[in-house]
């Protein structure tokens, strides 16, 4: 187990493929252009300046939209990526001059990565036979790790990693990166293969590993879902940079910036843009919002800003308005139902704006239809249109 630092990492591509170092990690290879978010005068930046301290024992997602540096970042941290500026820490030791297999890293792909010709305990062993362990010691260290992944996990141990379905041999591989007891764990979207069912049963597998080993590890995903389940801290990425780091719901009530606020959420933040603030009010179109003492102490006159509400704020009556605080007449674009809760998101328009509210599947509502619909004030937020930033 390890405390994880990485103190202002950058990296940035000039064209082709990158170098990796090779060892254990040299299969995860990957065109540049999946990662690279923003081009400069100097080529492509990967990774734009990046802290992070990960505490021993945790495990942090790291989550982001396509191309935003996920995968560099594990990279990084691996070993795998070496021509980058800023220092990688593990314990307080600089990384720089340590090759991947010194790291004890246990890392599992998207693609598993298994050794066709080997079977799955050839696959389990290949490590220790690496490094001419002991054979006893190899063997036992097998027994503990297929105790360890539960029940009918032996039965894999014989067979090839062909002749299994996807789900087992992602079991295969999260064992393989166990028996080697390493000091972190990395995970690039190791689910993204795997269908509904298979996805959850491995999510909850995942889970149950982490909680009992305490390992630190770094888990790549754009699933929200994974994140929420597996996360202590969630980290939040665009464009290779760091946006924001906490729990899932410390990042829900308090997001920093737009773009943390529209990208997490399920569905997500509604922005309303282009609202123009004007005598501390704030001027949607044809209808207007006091704004709270404390944001407009920090605007002006003239300045635009960006409305922001969760869908579950928004109420939608279908008569007359009644109640304080801000309506917009909308009109329903469609309907989407969640049978499991009872509710429905509806997708309205007003004007120029889109929007989501939810409400309950008992309110009959039809495409087209002219609704009313109410803006819960206490749960509104504002961010300035220029910066992106929360006011």
């Amino acid at each position: 187990m390890a405390e994880i630092e990485l103190r202002d990492v950058s990296i940035t591509y000039s064209g082709g493929q990158h170098s990796s170092k090779g060892g254990l990690f040299g299969a995860r290879r990957e065109s540049l252009r999946e990662d690279l978010p923003v081009r400069t005068a100097r080529g492509i930046r990967a990774l734009d300046h990046v802290n992070l301290t990960i505490p021993d024992g945790q495990t942090f997602v790291v989550l982001g939209p396509s191309g935003c540096g996920k995968s560099t970042l594990l990279r990084v941290v691996a070993g795998i990526a070496d021509d980058y500026s800023g220092q990688v820490f593990y314990d307080g030791v600089v990384m720089e001059d340590v090759p991947p297999k010194k790291r004890y890293i246990g890392m599992v792909f998207q693609s598993y990565a298994l050794y066709p010709n080997f079977n799955n305990e050839g696959n389990l062993a290949f490590f220790f036979k690496l490094h001419k362990i002991d054979d006893a010691e190899t063997r036992e260290r097998i027994r503990y790790t297929s105790e360890l992944m539960g029940i009918g996990f032996k039965e894999l141990l014989p067979r090839r990693p062909g002749t299994l379905s996807g789900g087992q041999q992602q079991r295969v591989a999260i064992a393989r990166a166990i028996v080697r007891a390493p000091r972190l764990f990395l995970f690039d979207e190791p689910l993204s293969n795997l269908d509904a069912k298979l996805r959850m049963q491995t999510r909850t597998e995942i889970k149950r590993l982490l909680h009992r080993f305490g390992i630190t590890s770094i888990y790549v995903t754009h699933d929200q879902t994974e994140a929420m389940a597996l996360a202590d801290q969630i980290v939040i990425m665009r464009a290779g940079k760091i946006e924001q780091v906490g729990t899932y719901q410390e990042l829900m009530l308090n997001p920093l910036n737009a773009f943390v606020a529209g990208f997490l959420g399920l569905p997500p933040m509604n922005l309303l843009a282009g609202g123009i603030v004007d005598d501390r009010r704030l001027v949607l179109g044809e209808d207007t919002l006091r704004l709270p003492e404390s944001v407009a102490a920090q605007t002006h006159n003239g300045q635009v800003v960006t409305l922001g509400m969760r869908p579950e704020a928004v109420a939608i009556a279908t008569g007359s308005r009644a109640g304080s605080g801000l309506w917009l007449a909308a009109v329903v674009e469609s309907l989407e139902a969640d049978l499991v809760h009872h509710t429905q998101s509806v997708y309205l328009r007003s004007g120029r704006w889109s929007f989501t509210g939810i409400c309950l599947t008992e309110i009959r509502l039809q495409i087209g239809q002219p609704v009313q619909a109410q803006l819960d004030p206490q749960a509104l937020y504002f961010f300035d249109e220029l910066s992106g930033k929360r006011i």
